[in-house]
C-alpha cells in the first residue's frame, strides 16, 4: 500500500475538492450534518415535490455529468469515467467527506456495471444511458422474507409463458423502492434445481401492473426500506439479464463493485469527531459525563482510533483492486469493522451524553444535544451489522477463505 498521493492523484483530488467548492448547491451545503449527511438521498431529491431540492437533485447531477464523474467505475464506451480504483476512492472519498450526495444510486454502483456485463445489445441500449442521466433509478429486489442471509432459498417465482415471465412473491428491506422506477429483481424459474441454481436475474418496471409496495418505518421513525409484492406481474422475456436459471452467477458479479465502503467509513470519522468537538464545548461539558468518567475519555479515545484502522482496511481494498487482484476474506473484513465500529460508535455517543443522549429534539426541544440525532442514530444503527450480510456471515467467510479454517 502506498499512502501519500501520486502527483496525478494530488492533482485529481484537489480537482474534485474544486467541483464540490463551486457547484455543490446550497441546498445541500445547508443540509450538512444530519442524519448520514446528504449522500444517500439523491434518489428521492430527484422527484421531491419541493422545486428548490428537486433543482439542487439535478443541478448536481448535470455537474458531476459534465466531468464524467457519476459513474466513475463505468467504462468511457458507456458514458463513465473509466478510472481506476484508486481514482474512484479518491472521488468518493471526497464527495463523502463534503457531505455532497451521491448520483445515481444502486442504479449506477451496481445494476448499470451488470447490465454492461451481463446484458443484451438491447437492454443496454434501454438502460444504461437512461441509468447515467439519472432518469432512470434503480431498486435491488433481493432478500425475502424467510431469505436474507441465505439469499439462495428466495422463493418469488417467475414462470415462462411464451416471451414473459410472470412473477409472484415478495420482496423485502427493498431501498428506496418507492422511489425507484425499476428494480432488479432475483426470482427463482426452476424450483427442482439446486437453491444455487435455478435462479434468474430479471429487470422490471415498478410501473408494471400488479407490483404494490408498502413502506417499512425503522426505530427512528425514517422511510427507507420496503416490502414489495408481485401478484402476476408480466415481464418480457427480452429483460432476462444472463442466462436463464444462472442468475446467481449475476448477481454475485453485481456484488463485487463499490467495496471500499468510503462513505461509511467517513461517516463514522464524522460521529466520533462531532462527539469530540460537542463535548469540548460548554454546552456539551454540561450534558456530558467525559469530564468524570476516565473510562468514557478512554471509549472515546478507542473509537477514535477503530475509525483510522478501518479506514486503512478501505485503502487497503482500493490499493487490492489497484493491484488487479479481487478483495475477498479483505472485503468481509472491511465491511464487518466500518459497521460494527459505527455501532459502538453510536453506543459510546449515548453512554458520553448520559441521559441527554436519549433526548430526540424536533419542536424546539433546546435540551438535546446535537439536534436529537445521537439517539436516531443509536437505534438507526442496530440493523448495520444485518443489513447487506450480517457480521455472523462475513466472520465465517473470514475463517474459512482467509484462516482456511473448516467449515461446519
Amino acid at each position: 500500500m502506498e499512502w501519500a498521493d501520486t502527483p496525478e492523484q494530488a492533482a485529481f483530488r484537489a480537482a474534485v475538492r474544486e467541483l464540490v467548492e463551486t457547484s455543490l448547491p446550497e441546498h445541500y451545503r445547508k443540509i450538512r450534518g444530519g442524519p448520514g449527511g446528504s449522500g444517500e438521498e439523491w434518489q428521492i431529491d430527484r422527484i421531491s415535490e419541493d422545486p428548490v431540492v428537486r433543482d439542487a437533485a439535478w443541478s448536481w447531477a448535470r455537474a458531476l455529468a459534465d466531468r464524467g464523474w457519476i459513474a466513475p467505475a463505468w467504462p468511457v464506451e458507456y458514458g463513465g469515467g473509466g478510472m481506476t480504483s484508486v481514482e474512484q476512492f479518491i472521488l468518493n472519498h471526497e464527495l463523502a467527506k463534503a457531505e455532497a450526495p451521491q448520483v445515481g444510486g444502486q442504479g449506477i454502483s451496481q445494476i448499470g456495471p451488470a447490465i454492461i456485463i451481463h446484458g443484451t445489445e438491447e437492454l443496454k441500449a434501454e438502460h444504461i444511458s437512461k441509468t447515467l442521466s439519472g432518469e432512470r433509478a434503480w431498486c435491488q429486489g433481493f432478500s425475502e422474507p424467510g431469505a436474507g442471509s441465505d439469499l439462495a432459498s428466495l422463493q418469488t417465482r417467475a414462470v415462462r409463458d411464451g416471451d414473459e415471465f410472470v412473477v409472484n412473491g415478495q420482496k423485502i428491506w427493498t431501498s428506496r423502492a418507492h422511489a425507484a422506477d425499476h428494480i432488479a429483481l432475483l426470482v427463482r424459474t426452476d424450483p427442482d434445481a439446486a437453491k444455487h441454481r435455478g435462479i434468474s436475474f430479471l429487470l422490471v418496471d415498478m410501473a408494471t401492473p400488479g407490483i404494490s409496495i408498502r413502506p417499512l418505518i425503522n426505530m427512528a421513525d425514517e422511510h427507507g426500506f420496503n416490502e414489495v409484492f408481485f401478484d402476476n406481474v408480466s415481464v418480457p422475456a427480452g429483460n432476462l439479464v444472463g442466462e436463464e436459471n444462472r442468475g446467481w452467477y449475476v448477481s454475485v458479479t453485481l456484488l463485487d463493485f463499490e467495496r471500499s465502503r468510503i462513505r461509511q467509513t467517513v461517516d463514522a470519522q464524522r460521529s466520533i469527531e462531532r462527539l469530540v468537538d460537542f463535548i469540548g464545548s460548554p454546552e456539551g461539558a454540561a450534558k456530558s459525563r467525559s469530564a468524570e468518567s476516565a473510562t468514557i475519555r478512554h471509549e472515546i479515545a478507542d473509537r477514535a482510533i477503530e475509525v483510522e484502522v478501518v479506514f486503512n482496511l478501505a485503502f487497503r481494498v482500493v490499493s487490492m483492486q489497484g493491484a488487479g487482484l479481487v478483495p475477498n476474506y479483505e472485503a468481509s473484513m472491511l465491511q464487518m469493522s466500518v459497521f460494527e465500529t459505527i455501532q459502538r460508535t453510536s453506543r459510546t455517543t449515548a453512554k458520553a451524553l448520559g441521559l441527554y443522549g436519549q433526548l430526540w429534539g424536533g419542536d424546539g426541544d433546546r435540551h438535546a444535544p446535537l439536534e436529537g440525532e445521537p439517539a436516531k442514530a443509536y437505534v438507526r444503527h442496530v440493523s448495520r451489522t444485518i443489513a447487506g450480510g450480517s457480521s455472523e456471515i462475513q466472520r465465517n467467510i473470514i475463517a474459512t477463505r482467509g484462516l482456511g479454517l473448516p467449515r461446519g
